[in-house]
């Protein structure tokens, strides 16, 4: 167990969401026979939730702000039909219209910011109205009609990185990928320990580092030998690929920079952020225009793997995106969450509706079982925040980061987050 301690951080159960993907991995690999972990099931799961992953980066956001956003689905579904009539009675190029489709999302993004932001509507009567409003835009300018997208826009949705060099018997891209994210995770640890010790902070023993690094290594490389080795024509999907920008990218936005401490100081205690500073109505406009733009993103995505946009597109996304964010460690009263936790979320449940659907267990045991987790992993971290203790799930990836640096949550200040932040 001390083992174990040093290896952690100091404490093995705030990586419990780690350790229950794991354990559902193993559990579905078993009594599935070994079909969860092949490449074709990999590379289709990654597929097939890669656009609510990209919902939940939004929506942490907009969580850790101290809000909700119910509309996301019907957004996604509203911008993908659009972008589907934008190129089929425009002739428009797919990039262009995927541009056009991010500006749709801001726009409504705007809409929604300014209602919650400026006249001061709680989100979730303005988002709730925006579920409303989109969905039934959705149907009123489709038609309720299933709209075709060209090969050219379906490959954001459905592409995988394409075959180059020579013969290796893997795909060549999709092996540098898995290479690079090894060297980067190498790096950052060993840069985090040297920063450490400069500082004149206690670092973990050499063994604890180097445990860490072969077990977190070889996750990647045998991840990446799986997508490397599918059915001809496969490799790593571009949706993934595009989640993986996007994880980095709002990653460093949340925990780096100035935005993302002010995010967490509203989400905490909005008044005493406004006394220090914080422009708190900026900060709840930014959040919910950032959701609606991955909201229409991941619209695009969909369509582009569904090779049509319907009616029906975007049924409950919002419902999977809040219960991945909350799986992930987010607190019910904002000012605690993290984008690395949420994406974990996300795939707990991606893995558990997966293995459930290999098992043959029905639809309507599928949503009793995510249901019944989706409440046991929130009130597992709300009695150990009761207990006196720090949120479990919502640390999961502190020791991950710098050795320094500071991440905000419930014990921190609204000065010292904004503090550290500048």
């Amino acid at each position: 167990m001390n083992a174990l301690k040093k290896l952690f951080g100091g404490n093995t159960r705030q990586f419990g969401m780690i350790f229950a993907l794991v354990a559902l991995i193993v559990f579905f690999q078993i009594f599935t026979e070994g079909r969860t972990l092949t490449p074709g099931n990999v590379i289709n799961l990654f597929n097939g939730n890669s656009y609510i992953l990209i919902l939940a980066i939004g929506m942490v956001l907009v969580i850790i702000a101290g809000h909700i956003d119910l509309s996301v689905g019907s957004v996604a579904a509203f911008v993908g039909v659009s972008v589907a009539l934008i190129m089929r009675d425009w002739n428009t190029p797919w990039y262009l219209a995927v541009l056009l489709g991010l500006l749709l999302g801001a726009l409504i993004g705007a809409w929604q910011g300014f209602w919650t932001a400026y006249v001061g509507i709680p989100a979730f009567i303005v988002t709730l109205a925006g579920m409303l409003i989109f969905r039934g835009a959705n149907q009123f300018v489709g038609k309720s009609n299933t709209i075709p997208v060209p090969n050219d826009f379906q490959y954001i949705g459905s592409g995988y990185l394409p075959e180059v060099g020579p013969n290796t018997g893997f795909n060549n891209l999709t092996l540098l990928l898995g290479l690079l994210a090894v060297a980067w995770v190498v790096y950052s640890e060993l840069r985090s320990r040297r920063t450490a010790k400069a500082l004149g902070a206690e670092v973990p023993e050499a063994w604890v580092t180097i445990t860490k690094l072969v077990l977190v290594c070889g996750a990647i490389l045998y991840a990446t030998y799986l997508f490397a080795t599918g059915r001809p024509g496969t490799s790593f999907p571009i949706p993934g690929l595009i989640l993986a920008v996007l994880v980095i990218i709002y990653g460093f936005i949340s925990s780096k920079t100035i935005v993302g401490r002010h995010i967490y100081a509203v989400g905490g205690n909005r008044h005493a952020a406004e006394l220090s500073g914080v422009q708190s109505k900026k900060v709840n406009f930014l959040v919910m225009m950032n959701m609606s733009i991955l909201a229409g993103l991941a619209g695009m995505i969909f369509v582009g793997r569904s090779t049509a946009s319907g009616p029906f597109d975007g049924v409950g996304w919002e419902l999977d995106a809040i219960a991945a964010v909350f799986i992930g460690g987010a607190a019910v009263t904002g000012g605690v969450g993290t984008v690395i936790g949420s994406i974990v979320g996300g795939l707990v449940m991606a893995v558990l509706n997966n293995g459930l659907q290999l098992l043959g267990v029905g639809a309507d045991l599928t949503q009793i079982i995510k249901g019944l987790v989706l409440l046991i992993a929130v009130a597992f971290d709300v009695y150990n925040k009761t207990q006196g203790k720090k949120s479990i799930i919502g640390l999961m990836m502190k020791n991950f980061g710098r050795g320094n640096e500071i991440k905000p949550d419930e014990t921190t200040s609204t000065k010292e987050v904004i503090s550290k932040g500048a």
